[in-house]
């Protein structure tokens, strides 16, 4: 049994029969073709399926298909056009060396659109609490909160400026102070 759902994705409208548990990171990748959208965890755990629903920052892995019919999906290929006219905050994560392999960087990227159209101006500690549920393996997230910071039009070096509130999203550097 399938049933018709009608997404618009990346301001392109989609519209394809897919079975009722299919989740929309499924859907974006092998129905849309779109392949930004990435797979870690499969268990919202890792943030690198991240996109913004109806404009809100959602984990694609925890969202069927069929409940974001109607809606709006946009993507990391929905940001930007090509690489020559980046969106902002994928001009920061690049100038700021927020990115090593890249695997966690469209969801990084999709996180930090959803939180800064929430919070336009985060300190730092606010673009670690808001990326808390985004994983990155290889980078340590100093350029990831430095990238943030400047596509919120701050000085990215204030990230260096004093001490890190927090080692990574949602861990404390177990300093009492």
């Amino acid at each position: 049994m399938t049933e018709k759902v009608e997404i618009t994705v990346n301001g392109e409208p989609t519209t394809a029969d897919v079975e009722p548990r299919l989740l929309l990171a499924h859907y974006l990748r092998d129905v849309v073709g779109l392949k930004a959208t990435n797979i870690g965890c499969d268990t919202t755990s890792c943030g690198a399926c991240t996109v913004l629903l109806d404009g809100e920052s959602v984990k694609s892995c925890t969202v069927l298909a069929v409940q974001a019919d109607r809606q709006s999906v946009t993507t990391m290929e929905g940001l930007s056009p090509d690489s020559e006219h980046l969106h902002p905050v994928a001009a920061a994560f690049r100038a700021e060396h927020g990115l090593q392999c890249g695997f966690c960087t469209p969801g990084m990227v999709m996180a930090t659109v959803g939180l800064l159209s929430e919070n336009p101006k985060p300190t730092e500690r606010e673009v670690r609490e808001g990326l808390e549920g985004n994983l990155c393996r290889c980078t340590g997230y100093h350029n990831i909160v430095r990238a943030v910071l400047a596509a919120a039009g701050r000085d990215p070096r204030e990230a260096e400026d004093k001490p890190a509130e927090l080692a990574a999203p949602g861990f404390s550097t177990g300093s009492s102070e």
